[in-house]
């Protein structure tokens, strides 16, 4: 007959001291206090599983009480009794405890600067900077500090819906940021089922105007005569009278660099980072171009930029410097724009200069392949490019006198 354990009370589990040894107080059916040396009071269950000694934890007091521990004793015990063992329970419980961790840490904030850090290589500056300004302004605050993985379609849909009150096309980019975070959480092991995966109906589309832009001869006379008077910086002023002339993206414009350009050829070379294509571009220089170029050099012609901002050499001028800059001159957006001079160009040099589409389409650096299915590469076209680029300077000149 097993000899019977006395069990414990709170006053012995209590007053347990600590000696050079560890040692056990048993309190009966399997249930011990182990003491350490150090003082630790910890609580183990004794049982045989198929016939082996095994042993598990109960907890540490004082967390875990004597009659907390005499309540998990008696749990382990009726799983034993029907075939269960403690101990592998006890494991895949803290298994589980472990991945449900893993997956409360992994928030949407997180997973998604991930994929906006893994992304970003692809993207152009602006491009990459907008999507992040996107992320913090408009939905970490809604659903950053959430689980990604607890995060479910109707979360997303009234998180695209609230934004688009407030801008449409916001909602859009915010939903490109949702699909592309979902995608990199299921393909790296964060999530198994995508809630952003069936979106197509959630916005309606946004419905995109022509840049503005005068494409009347009168009204780029004027614009181009007010540009010459433009009595602000010089810098800002040179901006200004490129801008027509190269009709470049304006990013591209005001990122332009003194090591880009080849006066002697009259070229400007631009890299491929820098265009929307991802392609170099070539833009041939007119003899006009190359003037202000050269009174351009004269004042930043040291530094990196053509045109650098007012703060730091080390600086472009701002993105909105040019936008900045019509203003002034007392045109409205829905007059021109940066973006604005593209579209002027595009539309003057066919139906007024009566150039090839084509030309004016590579020109333009627009990834529209060639008759052959080829996409365009920097020099296509250049010789008619390069007569194009000063007829429409001459152009630019001629009418200036006209109202």
């Amino acid at each position: 007959m097993p000899k019977r354990v006395p069990p414990l009370t709170d006053l012995d589990v209590k007053n347990a001291k600590k000696k050079s040894k560890k040692y056990k107080r048993g309190d009966g059916r399997g249930l011990f206090l182990l003491v350490t040396p150090l003082g630790s009071k910890l609580w183990r269950f004794s049982y045989r599983y198929y016939g082996k000694a095994k042993e598990i934890s109960l907890g540490t007091y004082p967390d875990i009480s004597l009659a907390d521990a005499r309540e998990r004793r008696e749990s382990a015990r009726r799983d034993v009794a029907k075939g269960i063992d403690p101990g592998y329970v006890k494991k895949k419980l803290r298994a589980e405890a472990q991945v449900q961790k893993e997956k409360d840490d992994n928030t949407f904030e997180k997973v998604a600067k991930e994929w906006h850090e893994f992304k970003k290589t692809e993207w152009s500056e602006k491009h990459s900077n907008r999507l992040l300004s996107i992320m913090k302004r408009y939905i970490f605050d809604v659903v950053g500090d959430k689980p990604i993985s607890a995060i479910e379609t109707p979360d997303l849909v009234k998180l695209l819906q609230l934004i688009a009150q407030s801008s449409l096309e916001t909602a859009h980019k915010s939903k490109i940021i949702l699909l592309g975070t979902f995608r990199f959480a299921i393909r790296n092991g964060y999530i198994k089922h995508n809630p952003a995966s069936d979106f197509c109906d959630v916005l309606p589309p946004v419905k995109h105007t022509h840049m503005a832009a005068p494409t009347e001869p009168n009204k780029v006379a004027q614009l181009v005569q007010a540009i010459d008077g433009f009595e602000g910086a010089f810098v800002e002023k040179c901006a200004l009278q490129l801008a027509p002339l190269f009709f470049v993206r304006p990013g591209v414009l005001r990122s332009a660099e003194w090591s880009e350009f080849d006066l002697a050829a009259a070229e400007w070379n631009i890299p491929g980072y820098k265009m929307k294509t991802k392609m170099p571009h070539l833009v041939p220089l007119s003899h006009q171009a190359i003037n202000i170029l050269k009174e351009l050099f004269k004042l930043t012609g040291t530094g990196k930029y053509l045109f650098p901002s007012k703060c730091s050499l080390l600086r472009c001028m701002s993105d909105n410097k040019i936008n900045e800059s019509l203003r002034s001159l007392g045109f409205r957006k829905d007059e021109i724009t940066g973006h604005g001079f593209r579209a002027m160009a595009r539309t003057m040099l066919h139906e007024r200069l009566k150039f090839n589409p084509d030309s004016i389409e590579a020109q333009l650096a627009h990834a529209v392949p060639d008759r052959h299915g080829r996409a365009y590469n920097r020099t296509q076209h250049i010789d008619e490019r390069v007569k194009m680029m000063q007829a429409w300077a001459d152009y630019l000149d001629s009418i200036k006198g006209k109202k």
